[in-house]
C-alpha cells in the first residue's frame, strides 16, 4: 500500500481543514436568490404580457372605429353642410340686424309719441290752455264728455248722486234710460254704454 492512512480518512481529513460550510450556505443563499428572482420575473412577464394583449385588443378597436369614420365621412357633404350652416348664420344675422334697426325706429316713434301725449296733455280737454270757471271740476268735464257722446246723466233730487242715464245713438234714431244701481259695477255701465251708442 503506497499510504499509510486510508484515501477515505484523507479526504475527510483535507476537506475538514477547507471549512466550506460558510460557501455552501452561501451558494444556497444565491440559489434561492435566483429561485426568486427567476419567479418574479416569470410574473412580471406574464403581467407585460397580458397589458400588452388589452392594448393590442384597445388599439385593434379604435383602428376599427377610425377606420369606420373615415369611411362614413364624405367630403362633398361635409361641404355642403358647411355651406348651408355659412348661408343660414348669414340669414340669422341679417334678420338680427333688420330686428335691431326696427326695434330703434320703434323706440324713436314711442319717444315721439310719448311728446305728442305730454303735449296734448298740457293743453287740457277742450285742445288748449283756457280758463276754468270757479266751479267747473273734473265732474263737470266728465259730464261734457259723456254729452258729447250722446249720454245725459241725471242726479237724484234727494240723494245728488247720479243714478240715471239716458243713452241716445243717432245713427239708430232710438233712446235708452238706464237705471244705475250701485251693486254692478263701473265697468258693466261702461260696457253696456258702448254696446248702446
Amino acid at each position: 500500500m503506497l499510504l499509510d492512512e486510508e484515501p477515505a480518512a484523507l479526504i475527510a481529513q483535507c476537506t475538514k481543514n477547507f471549512k466550506f460550510d460558510g460557501d455552501r450556505d452561501s451558494l444556497l443563499r444565491i440559489s434561492d436568490s435566483l429561485s426568486t428572482l427567476s419567479t418574479f420575473r416569470t410574473q412580471h412577464l406574464s403581467s407585460l404580457q397580458t397589458t400588452l394583449s388589452k392594448l393590442s385588443r384597445q388599439q385593434q378597436t379604435l383602428s376599427g372605429q377610425h377606420n369606420h369614420t373615415l369611411s362614413q365621412h364624405n367630403p362633398t357633404t361635409h361641404a355642403s353642410e358647411i355651406l348651408r350652416l355659412d348661408t343660414e348664420k348669414f340669414k340669422i344675422a341679417k334678420q338680427a340686424s333688420d330686428l335691431e334697426i326696427e326695434g330703434e325706429r320703434l323706440q324713436a316713434e314711442l319717444g315721439r309719441l310719448g311728446g305728442v301725449l305730454g303735449e296734448l296733455e298740457e293743453e287740457g280737454v277742450e285742445g288748449g290752455e283756457r280758463e276754468r270757471g270757479v266751479d267747473e271740476d273734473a265732474t263737470v268735464l266728465k259730464l261734457k264728455v259723456y254729452r258729447t257722446l250722446g249720454i245725459d246723466v241725471e242726479a237724484d233730487s234727494t240723494t245728488g248722486l247720479y243714478n240715471k242715464a239716458v243713452v241716445r245713438n243717432a245713427a239708430k234714431g232710438d233712446v235708452h234710460v238706464v237705471n244705475i244701481d250701485p251693486k254692478f259695477s263701473r265697468h258693466f255701465y261702461t260696457n253696456y254704454f258702448w254696446r248702446t251708442m
